[in-house]
């Protein structure tokens, strides 16, 4: 029998406009200790972004979840914080900040296989 591991993951979102407080989900973080797992999913629609801010620049806002992804990954070209390990990773990108990328409150979960359970939340929460 596979054996069940706490999991903890928070939805990566666009904030165009933080003065509105509109946004859309962009992706998942998902961190579980257990099996060693650290990663996110980045899907960005365009035309949704757009919806909220016809003026977006979309380009910038890739360029910054490029960098979120590198970072959660560990890649040398991460900086400084992609050398943390990966509970620090993950909770240095899913604090609280007021920036175009901002995190949902991280929530708990259990989990046999992390990679499977980030791709069931990613459909789920994102496309």
């Amino acid at each position: 029998m596979n054996e069940r591991t706490v999991y903890e993951y928070a939805v990566v979102r666009v904030v165009p406009r933080v003065e509105r407080e509109e946004f859309v989900n962009v992706g998942v973080a998902l961190y579980c200790r257990r099996q060693r797992f650290a990663a996110v999913r980045i899907h960005v629609d365009r035309d949704r972004l757009r919806a909220i801010d016809p003026d977006v620049d979309i380009d910038l806002i890739e360029r910054h979840l490029e960098s979120f992804q590198r970072i959660c990954a560990g890649e040398r070209d991460g900086g400084q914080i992609a050398q943390l390990d990966q509970a620090e990773r993950f909770r240095w990108l899913t604090a609280k900040r007021s920036t175009m990328i901002q995190c949902s409150v991280s929530h708990p979960g259990l989990c046999v296989d992390a990679q499977q359970t980030l791709d069931e939340l990613f459909a789920k929460l994102v496309l």
